[in-house]
């Protein structure tokens, strides 16, 4: 499965569907936080107060994502209103292009389990499932889109990045 997602046409074509329909998804989140305001302190001031609880009773499940969130992002909050906001248009025109892809499917499922682990789970987990796939994926998931010309650039320039023969530009 792992080799088919990698290298096969017909993987690239349905991770091309995938990606362009959650690019679309992610903008409009982050694009409806970044220009009507965002701000998460009554979010994070619940997930504080009500941490997701475990199946035997009250306690919390993620006592330290609890306390991370008391501890840093609470503080931080105006830094973290910002970053989520821009954090999920960057990820989402990232994934909608075909841009970086690798990079804002990490960010992308980096978010989503931030969410999860706060409580929510909306779309989260559907989310998470397709990001997953582009990152096993990895660079067949953004060839039909800036992937195809950043990739080989960016392997030309930094000669640590392996090579993909099939991305070598003509």
């Amino acid at each position: 499965m792992v080799n088919w997602l990698r290298n096969n046409k017909i993987a690239m074509w349905i991770l091309t569907i995938m990606r362009i329909y959650l690019g679309y998804e992610w903008i409009l989140d982050g694009w409806g936080k970044v220009s009507k305001g965002f701000d998460a302190s009554g979010f994070i001031m619940n997930a504080i107060k009500h941490p997701v609880p475990g199946p035997h009773g009250p306690e919390a499940v993620y006592p330290m994502y609890t306390s991370f969130l008391k501890s840093f992002v609470q503080p931080n909050i105006s830094f973290f209103n910002f970053a989520v906001s821009w954090g999920e248009l960057l990820v989402g025109i990232g994934l909608l292009l075909g841009a970086f892809t690798t990079a804002a499917s990490f960010f992308a499922i980096l978010m989503n389990f931030s969410y999860l682990l706060a409580g929510t789970v909306s779309v989260n987990p559907k989310y998470v499932i397709f990001e997953i796939f582009f990152l096993i994926a990895g660079v067949n998931a953004g060839k039909i889109g800036l992937d195809r010309w950043i990739i080989p650039f960016l392997r030309r320039k930094l000669p640590f990045l392996k090579g993909d023969p099939d991305l070598k530009h003509n």
